[in-house]
């Protein structure tokens, strides 16, 4: 639902050895270690009977409880919480330090948001009191700005990218400079219209 969840690649797309304690390839190998991991336990999550609550269509609602979505994002917040620890733990090569500060800041907003929305859908008695609550308001306004967040740091990252590229084929550049680091967030993973999350169907049937 988020882009940690939706990472399409992480990757070293030529190896050389660099002068930092930590070298780029082993810095890529530590975070596609904890990347992989927290994408297998979201997408276990994600297509289990009770968490697929997290895609579920407007129409589709009724199939689940607000409590299903409390226990969702609760573990959520869990996966999230470790890949922040994590990722907090490494100390990256200093090519790539502003990467990984672009990627793995988590907005404190938002996380705020989620946590109030968990919350409030553990008490929730259905969707439409849950749907028009102000934690959910809350919610649907972070998400909307983290997506944009999302689409803003891609375009960063990807600005990085081109300029490291370019780098890298210049023929007099020392071999040890070669190595280029490429990341895709998956901002597509976002919901197309986050202003209707969790929006149960109008019972006039508009």
């Amino acid at each position: 639902m988020r882009r940690v969840w939706v990472v399409a690649c992480l990757l070293v797309l030529a190896t050389a050895c660099g002068g930092s304690e930590l070298s780029l390839t082993e810095y890529v190998d530590q975070l596609n270690v904890i990347v992989e991991q927290a994408r297998a336990r979201y997408e276990a999550l994600a297509t289990s009977p009770q968490g697929s609550i997290l895609s579920a269509e407007p129409s589709q609602l009724a199939a689940f409880t607000p409590s299903d979505l409390a226990a969702a994002l609760e573990e959520i917040r869990e996966i999230e919480a470790e890949v922040d620890e994590a990722t907090a733990a490494i100390d990256p090569p200093e090519q790539v330090a502003e990467m990984h500060s672009l990627f793995f800041d988590f907005d404190s907003n938002f996380i705020a948001a989620q946590e109030a929305l968990a919350t409030r859908a553990g008490t929730a008695t259905d969707w439409i009191e849950l749907s028009e609550s102000p934690e959910m308001a809350a919610y649907r306004t972070a998400l909307a700005m983290d997506k944009q967040h999302c689409t803003d740091v891609q375009g960063s990252l990807n600005a990085i990218g081109e300029q490291r590229e370019a780098f890298a084929e210049t023929p007099w550049i020392p071999s040890e400079l070669k190595e280029i680091f490429e990341l895709a967030l998956g901002c597509d993973g976002y919901p197309e219209h986050p202003e209707n999350v969790y929006r149960p169907p109008s019972t006039d049937g508009s």
